[in-house]
């Protein structure tokens, strides 16, 4: 990402898109899509690609929440960690859930090139570090995503790690080399540009007052104008509002917040020469290289909201801690957004009722889900694609409301600390057996070199007169002693 997350103005914004267009005359399409983020401009374009009319209505503009303030990492799974994705639904559904997964990430490589997105600054790699030593459990899990998925990953010893992510709060780490990183930001609206080429019409500040989804034609009014299709896609967040409260209450609304450093010239390399995207186990760092010499950092979530300005002094002081040769380092700028979380853990896809379609909560997944998600409804529409049906299993379920943010805070707070104390423990053994091996190495020497000299006589102490040896006898002038 380059570091600029400014906010689109009245004019053309930074990819170079048209003013701001509000909807104020009556309109019939095909498909409107409510949300103009990742997962609602990914449906517009491809079903205009696929020659659908399109109307997209966002009460904001383009981007305006998480969907522009992502850091950019595009790599294939789901937040849900696979093992309790293959508890819930079986192997053969997992399999077809993470293929679906590395198609959302082609479609994104494939949208994501210089020639249609000037700037996108397109990286390789992703690595996934643990905070604790994880040997036999990595082992497993790249026999795994390698055999039971089809997934290209590679397994790095500690050693490898530290080599390149130069810190010893981390130990082994799966290395995934087909993931990327894009700039976000370009990439959001890129889509949007990559849409209206294809002809969909993007309507900003463009609030939904509601919905009647009932008949083969829906309707949709807004402050000004009046609006029919024959399909709605609801690719809103926790903002839907009043008319959609019973799918917004079923998410978790959680906010994350990420900076981008000073420049930190040379002495970048003693910290981390890796120039892939770096993500922890636990979902507390995520952090990569931009710019040549500044890190893009990630906090951990929050269940309120607050100025970004912030989470600067949490974010330096949270690089110091991984990379502390780096010294004090400053932040140019904070952003931040709120996704909307589902209480079990996988994206919202799929048929509400016939012609009423869902995309949404995506929050904790990556831009492939979002890419997935907007490719398998526009398909689904004018295809007949009913791969939609593998995200069933994972229905609307209420998130608690006030009492589930509570309750999500002190659980992302109890987690957050439970890994930190895992983290430490494992840093402590680590240290203690490599005291113990320097010891042992000690001994070792010491026991050789006591090997080649031989024995040693032993020194009288201080203060102790030595002992006397006992005389000889005399021998007989003559002879021997004579014997009894």
């Amino acid at each position: 990402m380059d570091g600029t997350f400014t906010s689109a103005t009245n004019g053309a914004d930074a990819a170079g898109t048209p003013a701001r267009s509000r909807l104020s005359f009556d309109l019939d399409v095909d498909i409107c899509v409510v949300g103009a983020g990742l997962a609602g401009l990914t449906v517009a374009l491809e079903a205009a690609r696929l020659g659908a009319s399109v109307a997209v209505l966002e009460g904001r503009h383009v981007g305006w929440n998480a969907s522009g303030h992502q850091l950019g990492t595009v790599m294939p799974g789901y937040g849900l960690a696979l093992g309790e994705l293959i508890a819930r639904i079986g192997l053969e559904d997992a399999r077809e859930l993470w293929s679906l997964s590395k198609e959302g990430a082609d479609y994104v490589r494939a949208n994501a090139t210089e020639a249609q997105m000037p700037g996108i600054a397109l990286s390789e790699g992703a690595l996934e570090v643990s905070n604790v030593e994880a040997g036999d459990a990595l082992i497993s899990r790249l026999q795994m995503l390698g055999e039971d998925f089809d997934t290209e990953v590679e397994g790095w010893q500690v050693d490898r790690v530290r080599a390149e992510v130069k810190t010893n709060h981390y130990f082994h780490g799966v290395y995934y080399p087909r993931a990327f990183q894009v700039d976000g930001r370009k990439y959001l609206h890129g889509l949007a540009a990559l849409a209206r080429r294809a002809g969909a019409r993007i309507f900003e500040d463009t609030p939904v007052v509601s919905i009647d989804p009932s008949g083969i034609r829906k309707r949709i009014v807004t402050p000004s104008a009046r609006l029919r299709a024959s399909h709605i896609v609801l690719a809103g967040n926790v903002h839907l509002g009043a008319p959609l409260r019973r799918l917004s209450e079923t998410l978790l609304p959680v906010w994350r917040y990420a900076a981008v450093t000073e420049p930190l010239g040379e002495r970048l390399a003693d910290a981390m020469t890796f120039q892939g995207s770096v993500s922890d186990s636990d979902g507390v760092d995520h952090f990569r290289i931009v710019e040549g010499d500044r890190l893009m950092w990630a906090s951990p979530e929050t269940t309120w909201s607050a100025r970004p300005e912030r989470f600067a002094p949490a974010i330096a002081r949270r690089i110091r801690t991984i990379f502390p040769q780096l010294g004090k380092v400053g932040i140019s700028e904070t952003w931040g957004g709120v996704v909307g979380e589902t209480v079990h853990g996988m994206p919202q896809i799929g048929q509400l009722r016939k012609g009423l379609w869902v995309a949404s909560g995506f929050g904790r997944h990556g831009l492939n889900t979002t890419a997935m998600a907007g490719m398998l409804i526009a398909r689904s529409i004018l295809w007949g694609d009913e791969r939609w049906r593998l995200f069933s299993p994972f229905e609307l379920v209420w998130a608690g409301g006030t009492t589930g943010r509570v309750a999500g805070h002190v659980i992302g707070l109890w987690g957050r600390g439970s890994s930190a104390a895992a983290g430490a423990l494992a840093r402590y053994r680590e240290k203690a057996r490599v005291q113990e091996r320097i010891r042992e190495a000690r001994l070792a020497e010491a026991n050789r070199q006591a090997g080649t000299r031989g024995p040693q006589p032993r020194r009288p102490q201080p203060g102790r007169p030595r002992p006397e040896r006992p005389a000889a006898p005399a021998a007989d002038a003559e002879g021997p002693p004579s014997q009894p």
